[in-house]
């Protein structure tokens, strides 16, 4: 069997694979890549990152975004967010945005993957999961960056905050570590703070 048979061996379809990914199936990387993406069995997806195509009836199927994402970074610490997830927070916010979001730890700018532009932002501290709390804290702290009415969107917002569990939305601020959403929602956090204080073991 050829060196490229062996490394087709190990493509799956939709998966994402980087260079140095498939350089460990391969005795000559580059030139294999070459051959793979001009018969159509890989495709550039961004720099040093490709995918295998995963056909279906209408076509062939996008790759997931996690996946172009933990490859792209090398990394599966990352928090994606959709580019409208603030609509569900029922404060008013009703506009589309074109570009979801990635924090990360490794990579800053806007790269474009499959097509598709991510803006990724390097946080030193990225929370594990999106929640309600994480998700309007993340607003509040990229307030004027959104196209919206901010005069009307903030107090919505921190009325909606009012209505979330204070334990959570504390421990969303600190996971995020945005000093300006923890300054806008000092006020309603404030109370939980004092009980913490008031139950700490002297």
């Amino acid at each position: 069997m050829s060196a490229l048979a062996q490394l087709k061996r190990h493509l799956r379809p939709g998966q994402v694979y980087r260079r140095k990914d498939l350089a460990r199936w391969s005795n000559a990387v580059d030139r294999h890549v070459r051959q793979l993406v001009d018969e159509g069995r890989l495709e550039k997806v961004s720099a040093g990152v490709y995918m295998a195509p995963r056909k279906t009836r209408f076509g062939v199927a996008p790759a997931k975004p996690e996946k172009l994402v933990e490859t792209f970074l090398g990394d599966d610490r990352f928090l994606l967010v959709s580019p409208n997830a603030f609509n569900g927070l029922g404060v008013g916010m009703t506009q589309l945005h074109n570009e979801p979001v990635v924090y990360n730890r490794k990579r800053h700018g806007r790269f474009k993957l499959d097509g598709r532009t991510y803006d990724f932002r390097m946080r030193s501290s990225v929370p594990r999961r999106l929640s309600k709390e994480v998700l309007l804290v993340d607003l509040l702290h990229n307030i004027d960056r959104l196209p919206e009415d901010k005069a009307a969107i903030l107090p919505r917002a921190l009325a909606r905050a009012g209505e979330m569990d204070r334990g959570r939305l504390t421990r969303a601020v600190k996971e995020y570590g945005s000093a300006r959403a923890e300054r806008l929602l000092a006020p309603v956090l404030r109370p939980a703070q004092a009980a913490a204080a008031f139950h700490a073991p002297a």
